[in-house]
C-alpha cells in the first residue's frame, strides 16, 4: 500500500530537481554555473561490439542518431540495425570520447559523426542525420525530444514517453510545429507473437473475454541510484512500473480492445531497503473496462521472475509465458479452439521496428505507436499513482485523464 506517503510527482520533484542529480543513460549530469554539464560514464562492460559494421541495404535508408550509449542501446537495438532494410546508424551521441570512438569505430560511424551531448544541437546541419532515437533515462526524454525537434529531425523515443503527461504533450506540440514524426519504441507491437495475440483477441478467439492478467517482475540485485539510474526516482519515476510493467499495461489495453474506464491501485516498498530509497518495490493494479472485463497488473522489482500475459474469455484462454522478451516467446489457447502457435521469431520486433520508422519518414506512412499512445500510457500510469495514493479507485475519461 502507498501509506508511507510516496507520489510519483514527490519521487520526481526530490532532491532538488532531475538536473542536479540525473545519470544520463551511463552518463552522469553535473551542476557547472548553474546549467548541466555532461560527464559520460565509459563503455559499460559485458559489452559485444560488432567485429565489421552494419552495412547500408538501401540508398533511401534513415540515417539515425543514437542518443545515449547505454546498456540497452548497445546490447540490444544497436546490433539490430543490421536486420533493417531502411534504417542505419549514421551518428551517435555520448558524454564520454572514449566510448565514442570505441563504438564510432565499431559501427563505421565517420569522426565527424560522433557528437557529445553539448555539441548535440549541431545535428541541425548535418544533413546525413534523417532522425534521432532518443535511449535516455526516462526523465530526460522530454527535454531530448523535444531539442531534436528543433534540430527539424524525426525521433524515435524509448519508452516510457516521459515521467508526466505534460511532459508527453510537450514533446507531441514540438514534433507538430516541426512537421517531424515522433514514434514510441514499443516493440511488442512488431513481434510476431503479439501479433498474433492481438489478431486472436480481434477474431474472438477465447470468445467473449472477461479476466485478463499480466505480470511482468523480477528481483533486482544490490544497487543504488549511483550504480543504476532505474533506482533514481528523479530519473525513472515510481520505478518497475514504468519500466517493466509498462508491456502489462499495454498487453492490457491491446489485448482488450479497450480502455478502462475505472483503476484501482496499490504501491509498497519495503523498509529500509537502499534498492527502494525513491522507487516502489512492486504496484498492482485492478482495471474495469465497458464491456464488464476486468484486467489485474502486477509488476515488481524484488519478486521472483515472470513475464506472462493471460486472457480468459467465455470459451477459453490466451496464455503468453514468457509474453513480451526480447525472445524465447511461448503462446497456447486452451478451451476451444486449443493449440500451441510459433508466429515466428521474436528477434525480428527490432528490424521491423527501425523499418517501420523508417517507412513513416520515407513514405508518410501513419505510425503504429505515436505520440498520442505514450501519452495515453502515462495518463494510465498517473491514475494507477493517484489511487494508489488516495487508497480508492479513480474514474477515467475515454482518453485516460481522471474524471474530476
Amino acid at each position: 500500500m502507498a501509506n508511507d506517503g510516496i507520489t510519483r510527482r514527490g519521487l520526481i520533484q526530490a532532491g532538488g530537481g532531475i538536473a542536479a542529480t540525473a545519470a544520463l543513460a551511463g552518463s552522469t549530469l553535473a551542476q557547472t554555473g548553474g546549467a548541466p554539464r555532461v560527464e559520460g560514464k565509459p563503455l559499460p562492460g559485458g559489452v559485444k561490439l560488432p567485429a565489421s559494421p552494419p552495412q547500408r541495404k538501401r540508398p533511401d535508408s534513415v540515417g539515425i542518431a543514437i542518443v545515449g550509449l547505454g546498456g540497452y542501446a548497445l546490447n540490444q537495438m544497436m546490433p539490430r540495425f543490421k536486420n533493417a532494410e531502411r534504417a542505419h546508424i549514421a551518428a551517435i551521441v555520448s558524454g564520454n570520447p572514449a566510448k565514442l570512438k570505441q563504438v564510432g569505430d565499431a559501427y563505421g560511424v565517420p569522426a565527424d559523426a560522433r557528437y557529445s551531448y553539448d555539441r548535440f544541437d549541431a545535428i541541425a546541419r548535418d544533413r546525413r542525420i534523417d532522425a534521432v532515437y532518443v535511449v535516455l533515462p526516462t526523465a530526460l526524454h522530454a527535454d531530448w525530444v523535444v531539442r531534436a525537434f528543433a534540430a527539424g529531425k524525426h525521433v524515435l523515443c524509448e519508452k516510457p514517453m516521459a515521467l508526466t503527461s505534460a511532459d508527453c504533450e510537450r514533446m507531441i506540440a514540438a514534433g507538430r510545429r516541426a512537421n517531424c514524426k515522433l514514434m514510441l519504441a514499443y516493440r511488442s507491437h512488431f513481434e510476431p507473437f503479439n501479433l498474433e495475440a492481438m489478431r486472436l483477441m480481434k477474431e474472438k478467439a477465447v470468445g467473449t473475454i472477461r479476466l485478463l492478467r499480466t505480470e511482468q517482475s523480477y528481483r533486482m540485485g544490490p544497487t543504488t541510484a549511483a550504480e543504476n539510474w532505474r533506482v533514481d526516482g528523479t530519473l525513472a519515476g515510481g520505478g518497475p512500473l514504468e519500466d517493466y510493467g509498462i508491456y502489462g499495461l499495454q498487453s492490457a489495453l491491446y489485448l482488450t480492445g479497450e480502455m478502462p474506464e475505472r483503476i484501482s491501485a496499490e504501491a509498497f516498498r519495503p523498509a529500509g531497503d537502499p534498492r527502494f530509497a525513491s522507487i516502489f518495490a512492486h504496484v498492482s493494479s485492478q482495471w474495469k473496462f465497458p464491456s464488464g472485463a476486468v484486467a489485474q497488473l502486477v509488476t515488481s522489482y524484488d519478486s521472483a521472475g515472470i513475464n506472462m500475459a493471460e486472457v480468459r474469455g467465455t470459451e477459453g484462454a490466451l496464455i503468453m509465458d514468457p509474453a513480451t522478451s526480447y525472445a524465447g516467446q511461448k503462446m497456447r489457447i486452451e478451451g476451444r479452439n486449443a493449440r500451441e502457435f510459433n508466429p515466428g521469431d521474436p528477434d525480428v520486433q527490432f528490424a521491423r521496428q527501425l523499418d517501420h520508422f523508417a517507412d513513416a519518414i520515407r513514405d508518410n506512412k501513419p505510425i503504429r505507436t505515436g505520440g498520442d499512445m505514450g501519452l495515453r500510457d502515462i495518463r494510465l500510469i498517473e491514475a494507477i499513482y493517484a489511487s494508489a495514493k488516495a487508497g480508492r479507485s479513480v474514474n477515467l475519461n475515454p482518453d485516460g485523464t481522471m474524471r474530476r
